[in-house]
């Protein structure tokens, strides 16, 4: 592996390593906010956008948060064409043929190009310009007295940047 190969998987390591996940997020907002009140988190955080009635007496929330629109430029690669028509391109082949023993031939070909022609980089997109949703989406079960006994989540995007979740975004998860 070359030496910039290895040094920008360095980087993309080393940038992704202080990175929550979904599940640390999930783990995390799990801990702080199960046997807490249901409105102290929907008030903080906005109100669901369904419940279901469980037959044991909880219900079922889904609250949906965090939405923002997070644009991505385009993607370019640098490339160098090969030279169209441009210059001179010279070809020399040659051949050598050799009887090193009785019954035995060795052929020997060799074929050297030059070209002078000029090839100037060219920028070629690999992926368009796009707009990408972000939000977290969790389903949280609260008892009959207000208080959540669990929470999962659900959709969970990447977050704006380099984060990979945008509930350890919404949370302030680290």
């Amino acid at each position: 592996m070359s030496s910039s190969k290895v040094i920008s998987a360095l980087a993309a390591l080393a940038l992704t390593a202080g990175c929550v996940t979904t599940q640390e997020a999930e783990r995390a907002m799990a801990s702080r906010f199960i046997g807490q009140s249901s409105d102290t988190f929907f008030s903080a955080y906005g109100a669901p956008q369904s419940s279901f009635p469980l037959h044991n007496g909880n219900t079922l929330y889904t609250w949906r948060g965090g939405q923002a629109v997070h644009h991505v430029p385009a993607q370019y690669q640098s490339i160098t064409p090969p030279s169209a028509g441009v210059g001179n391109t010279t070809t020399k082949t040659t051949t050598h043929v050799s009887y090193p023993a009785p019954g035995q031939t060795v052929t020997e070909t060799k074929t050297k190009s030059f070209s002078a022609g000029v090839s100037l980089p060219q920028q070629v997109m690999v992926s368009p310009p796009r707009d990408v949703a972000l939000y977290c989406e969790a389903q949280i079960t609260v008892n009959p007295q207000g208080t959540i006994t669990a929470l999962r989540v659900t959709q969970d995007t990447d977050g704006a940047g380099l984060s990979l979740s945008r509930c350890a975004e919404v949370f302030g998860v680290k």
